[in-house]
């Protein structure tokens, strides 16, 4: 009997087009002008920058029509949620579709985690920071020249919040952030791939801690109130989200430097537990998270 899958004799298998020579030639330079670890910085440091002019383009946009709407010192239950909602789906959308080309930070206190705990090479990460902080310049500017009015997205410590206050929270809200960063993104594993979602959603609950005021808790629901939560430190968690403001209104607070210090400490601080879990492999901890239950089904069913 014949093999269904051997070709007969008198039927010979079709001849190949060859590929224009210019194609080829073509496909064989693409991307040669460059040395291959020079041409991976180069590319890399160009998604940061798009990423992050991407990301606070649409945040800054977004906070500007609310601060414009309701004035930042009554900000009311809608107007904290819109910000939030705002910065965080912007970081997932952004983070998904540039994490294959740069890894989606838009961060220094992040793209800082990673260094410090060898995710990231210390190279590629002195090299990261330029292209963030001129991603954060652009997308300010870009929103004050198309809006209208003042520039209201800066990041401003309010209700009497004081300077060491400030510090503190953006170091605890960057712990939130890095460490998510570390264990779904830079910890490779089953969910890495929709790591952006669970970035955005962590951005978007340290918004809301950042921003609502904890007296204010009690009357949440109630939505007849004009004022109901006030602004703590603005919600930075990032150096260059803080800094684009600035430049663009050509203003700096006398504390700026809480938006720096701050969130690299609160990515000191989640490096080091990374760290400490992974000296101490916390994978045999909780053995099995990342198990497929296929074997399992293929054991019943046989």
């Amino acid at each position: 009997m014949q093999n269904p899958l051997r070709r007969p004799r008198n039927n010979p298998p079709p001849t190949q087009v060859a590929e224009p020579r210019s194609e080829r030639r073509s496909n064989a330079n693409s991307g040669d002008y460059l040395a291959s670890d020079v041409r991976g910085h180069f590319i890399a440091m160009s998604g940061e920058f798009v990423g992050t002019t991407l990301f606070l383009y649409f945040a800054f946009a977004a906070t500007q029509i609310a601060n414009t709407l309701t004035p930042p010192d009554a900000p009311n239950l809608q107007q904290l949620m819109f910000i939030s909602l705002a910065f965080g789906f912007s970081l997932a959308v952004t983070a998904w579709v540039f994490y294959r080309v740069s890894g989606g930070l838009f961060n220094p206190a992040v793209t800082f985690g990673m260094v410090i705990t060898g995710t990231l090479p210390w190279l590629r990460g002195l090299l990261l920071l330029p292209p963030q902080m001129l991603g954060g310049m652009v997308a300010a500017g870009l929103v004050s020249c198309m809006f209208p009015g003042p520039m209201r997205v800066e990041t401003t410590l309010q209700n009497g919040t004081s300077i060491a206050q400030g510090l503190f929270i953006e170091m605890f809200l960057t712990v939130e952030l890095v460490i998510t960063v570390l264990f779904l993104a830079a910890e490779k594993q089953k969910s890495t791939f929709i790591a952006p979602v669970a970035i955005g959603l962590s951005l978007f609950v340290a918004e809301l801690a950042g921003t609502l005021s904890f007296s204010s808790l009690s009357i949440l629901f109630d939505t007849d109130s004009d004022v109901i939560g006030v602004f703590f430190t603005g919600g930075s968690l990032n150096p260059t989200r803080s800094f684009g403001p600035c430049v663009a209104n050509r203003d700096f607070p006398g504390y700026h430097w809480i938006y720096w210090l701050g969130p690299v400490l609160g990515a000191a601080i989640a490096g080091g537990y990374y760290k400490f879990a992974k000296w101490n492999k916390y994978e045999e901890a909780n053995p099995g998270q990342d198990d497929s239950h296929e074997s399992d089904d293929g054991d019943k069913d046989s």
